[in-house]
C-alpha cells in the first residue's frame, strides 16, 4: 500500500491541512486494474477533524477494494470557504494522479461525517459553480467541468441546515463574524442548495441524535427527492451522535459510541457503492 501525506494549502489554510492517501498496490497478476476512491472528510464541528472518523473508516473502504484518502481540512479559525477549497484541491490532486495511482477517476466518492458531512455535501452542491472553480484556480484548466465532479456522496449523520434544527456550533466555527454572515448562513443551509449536479447519495442518521438532529438528513433527503437525485437513506431508532463505525474499533476513550444495530451501515454502504458503480465506466443516475 502507498501511504503518503500531501500538504494542502489554499487561501486561509491552517499549516497542518493535509491529504493522507491509502493507495492499494497495483499488480499485473490481478484482473483489477483501476479502483474507485473514497475521499473521507472527518467530523468535528469545524473545530477539529476527528481521529475516530478518519483512518479506521478509511481502512473499511480499503477492505472493500477501494482506494481511500482522508482530508484533514482547515477548521476554526479558518472560515468558509477555506475547507471547501481544500476539498477541491484534494479532488484535483487525486484526479491528476489517477493514472499513476491506478484510480478510476470516474468513480470518486466524497464521504463525510457530521460537520465533515456538511463539507462533503457542500462540495457536492457547489463543485461546478464558477466562484469555487475560480478561487480554486481550476476554471482555466478545466473547461469541460470534469476535474472536480464527484461521482457519489456518502454521508454519516451530516450537519445540513442552518435553520431550526441547526448544529449552531458548526456554523459558528465555519462562518465566525464574516461579512455578510446572514446571507452566508442561507448559502450553507444545504437543503436549499440541492441541484441537478449533485451525484447519487447515501445517507444514514439516528433518531436519537441530540447533537445533530435527524431532521438535518430528513430535510436533505426530501430536497434530493424533489430534485430527482437517486438517494438511499437509513434512519436507525437508537444511537447518539458521532458513532463512526458504531463498533469497538471506533469507541471513545470512555467506551461510548458502540451501537451494534448501527454498525450495519458499512455493509449497506458497500452494497450501495457496488450498485452505484455496476455499469463499467459510468455512474448510474
Amino acid at each position: 500500500m502507498n501511504y503518503t501525506v500531501f500538504p494542502i494549502q489554499v487561501e486561509g489554510s491552517q499549516p497542518d491541512a493535509r491529504l493522507i492517501t491509502y493507495i492499494q498496490d497495483y499488480s499485473d497478476s490481478l484482473m483489477l486494474r483501476e479502483r474507485p476512491l473514497v475521499l473521507l472528510c472527518p467530523g468535528g464541528g469545524y473545530a477539529y477533524t476527528s481521529d475516530r472518523e478518519a483512518e479506521s473508516m478509511a481502512l473499511q473502504f480499503l477492505a472493500m477494494g477501494y482506494h481511500a484518502a482522508v482530508l484533514r481540512y482547515s477548521c476554526a479559525p479558518s472560515r468558509f470557504p477555506t475547507a471547501l477549497l481544500e476539498v477541491a484541491a484534494a479532488v484535483k490532486l487525486i484526479r491528476e494522479h489517477g493514472e499513476q495511482w491506478h484510480v478510476d477517476t470516474e468513480k470518486l466518492v466524497i464521504q463525510g461525517c457530521s460537520a465533515g458531512g456538511h463539507l462533503a455535501a457542500c462540495f457536492a452542491m457547489f463543485w461546478d459553480q464558477d466562484w469555487l472553480r475560480e478561487r480554486g484556480g481550476i476554471a482555466a484548466e478545466d473547461p469541460a467541468h470534469t476535474l472536480l465532479r464527484p461521482n457519489g456522496l456518502l454521508l454519516c449523520y451530516p450537519v445540513i441546515t442552518s435553520g431550526e434544527f441547526a448544529h449552531r456550533g458548526s456554523f459558528e466555527n465555519l462562518l465566525g463574524d464574516l461579512p455578510g454572515r446572514d446571507e452566508l448562513l442561507e448559502k450553507v443551509s444545504l437543503e436549499k442548495q440541492v441541484n441537478d449536479n449533485v451525484p447519487p447519495t447515501f445517507v444514514w442518521h439516528t433518531y436519537e441524535d441530540r447533537s445533530v438532529p435527524v431532521e438535518n438528513s430528513l430535510l436533505l433527503v426530501s430536497a434530493l427527492r424533489r430534485a430527482g437525485i437517486l438517494t438511499e437513506f437509513h434512519m436507525y431508532p437508537r444511537g447518539g451522535h458521532g458513532l463512526a463505525l458504531a463498533s469497538p474499533l471506533t469507541q471513545t476513550s470512555d467506551g461510548n459510541c458502540i451501537q451494534p444495530e448501527c454498525a450495519g451501515w458499512v455493509n449497506l454502504a458497500r452494497t450501495w457503492l457496488e450498485g452505484l458503480f455496476s455499469a463499467p465506466g459510468r455512474v448510474r443516475r
